[in-house]
């Protein structure tokens, strides 16, 4: 026992422990930094597009019904691929829910599709631009998502 009351063997095991906690708090243990923002997947912008595009034609069909039979199909498609963007991303799917808008003029019906051809051009170079840039194991779906927008712009001449 030394002078002050203390035996080696305690100061030696209090000594332990204290290097031992300091360790700890070296490697990151009881930092109190927040965990990183995660990072957003390569082909949410495309996942977007995709709603926007299926919201647009809804629009389009309430406020024009005599497209719906026109334009149905191509909502339907832009619908299924965010379906399955969202699926392959781990993102929530997409609610279905169209926005109500007063039915338009009969000649509004020409500059409706003409807004939705240059939607769906723009939106076909994005996807073949994420197609460019996209993993192989992803570059099938987004390549048939390009494919899909440019039939669908050919479709509105």
């Amino acid at each position: 026992m030394s002078v002050t009351g203390h035996s080696r063997r305690r100061v030696l095991g209090l000594g332990a422990a204290g290097l031992g906690a300091a360790g700890l708090t070296g490697c990151g243990l009881f930092d109190d930094d927040p965990e990183p923002p995660p990072v957003a997947d390569p082909l949410q912008p495309l996942l977007d597009e995709a709603t926007t595009l299926a919201a647009a034609y809804d629009r389009a069909i309430v406020s024009q019904p005599g497209l719906a039979a026109r334009l149905t199909p191509l909502a339907d498609d832009h619908r299924a691929h965010a379906t399955e963007l969202a699926r392959l991303i781990g993102a929530a799917p997409p609610s279905a829910a169209p926005s109500g808008a007063a039915s338009a003029p009969a000649d509004d019906a020409a500059r409706t599709i003409a807004a939705l051809r240059a939607a769906e051009q723009a939106a076909q170079k994005s996807a073949v631009a994420a197609c460019r840039s996209a993993p192989a194991g992803r570059a099938a779906l987004v390549g048939s998502i390009a494919a899909c927008r440019a039939t669908h712009a050919e479709a509105l001449r």
